[in-house]
């Protein structure tokens, strides 16, 4: 055995098969990085309690600790920050993704690593009295594993600005590297029905991504051939799904479609299927599948929110509309369904500059070398 086993060890509350925004950044950042000859370890939750605790995924070794319980999406590992620590120390760098309530445990102690932290989002949980005591602790946990940190990577600086935490964020080390979001050109119209509009919505079907707006801002499309597709997971996100919302919504209109969890070529044939792509949020950091959505000429509505607002604003490729709000939502989606061919394919190109993998992946690297001793570059 040498000295260190790992180049890397990614430390993310919920990792692949699950499949979330944040999931995706640490997975293709993982198996990215392995592609290119790193070793490279991944220490998660097993959220899935068939999952086995280690297992070798597309070149990544993943450490799974093991679920007793949940608070909302918020996993229960008590094993989880010692084994963080474990695999940590067997690694030349540390990789922490936040909002995590383990990050000061694991930090407390230096790991005899150096702890490069991305920070996603403030955690936003639906209002109850117990989210409300989750969110703080989880606050003050990132705010001391931020201080804490060597670096810190956010995924743009509108996100990092905007904050609860910017009183720390900038006093850090700061880094703004947008998510690794993949070109999914090439795809077929498998899912498109009529040669009216097609609207597309593509993520965790749950209370933040602001669906009942959307739902609320296509029932005033009243073109009988325009079509909403909604995919996305709604049977193992953590915290609570609201599809049946969405199902009765449906049932209301028939012109909704759910297409559930899509994976693969999948997602490919989606964005070739839609004409405008939806992101509704109420709270949201960056948003990987609208800017994959634009990547591959598709313009997106987004929410007005720090981070999640950061892809359509720096390329153009799409409108920014006020949460909450499906009026203005449906006026910017009529508005951008009537893009031409021109506008879309220059925002299409902005878009794959900006947000492409391997820039995203070159950054990190050089990120991660620049801070561990004696690793040559």
């Amino acid at each position: 055995m040498s000295e260190h086993d790992y180049d890397l060890c990614v430390a993310v509350n919920y990792y692949a098969p699950y499949v979330s925004g944040l999931t995706e950044v640490a997975r293709v950042l993982a198996e990215g990085l392995a592609a290119r000859g790193w070793r490279v370890a991944v220490v998660a939750s097993q959220h899935d309690r068939t999952l086995p605790l280690r297992e070798s995924r597309n070149g990544v070794d993943v450490h799974r600790s093991p679920m007793v319980a949940s608070i909302s999406r918020g996993p229960v590992c008590p094993g989880f920050a010692r084994l963080v620590r474990r695999v940590a120390r067997r690694s030349r760098v540390l990789n922490l993704h936040l909002p995590m309530l383990e990050g000061a445990a694991i930090t407390l102690r230096p790991p005899g690593v150096p702890v490069v932290t991305t920070y996603h989002i403030d955690l936003w949980l639906p209002p109850t009295l117990v989210t409300r005591a989750a969110m703080a602790a989880v606050r003050v946990s990132s705010r001391l594993t931020l201080r804490r940190s060597d670096a810190v990577v956010v995924n743009s600086d509108d996100q990092a600005r905007h904050s609860q935490l910017w009183p720390v964020l900038r006093e850090r080390r700061r880094s703004a590297i947008a998510a690794p979001c993949l070109d999914r050109r090439g795809g077929e119209p498998a899912f498109r029905e009529t040669d009216g509009p097609h609207i597309g919505f593509l993520g965790r079907i749950v209370p933040d991504k602001g669906l009942d707006y959307l739902v609320a801002a296509f029932a005033g499309i009243t073109d009988p051939r325009a079509r909403l597709l909604v995919g996305g997971d709604y049977l193992t996100v953590a915290g609570g799904s609201v599809i049946d919302r969405i199902r009765a919504a449906a049932e209301r209109d028939p012109r909704i479609r759910i297409l559930g969890l899509l994976r693969g070529r999948q997602i490919n044939d989606f964005y070739a299927s839609v004409d405008a792509f939806a992101l509704p949020s109420v709270a949201e950091s960056f948003g990987i599948a609208q800017a994959e959505a634009m990547m591959c000429g598709v313009p997106s509505v987004t929410s007005d929110l720090p981070g999640g607002r950061y892809p359509v604003v720096a390329t153009g490729m799409g409108l920014v509309v006020q949460p909450r709000d499906p009026v203005g939502l449906r006026t910017a989606l009529l508005e951008v369904l009537g893009w031409d061919g021109d506008t879309r394919r220059q925002g299409a190109k902005r878009a794959r500059e900006e947000f492409g993998v391997d820039g995203c992946l070159d950054r990190y690297a050089g990120l991660f070398r620049s801070h561990a001793q004696g690793w040559a570059s």
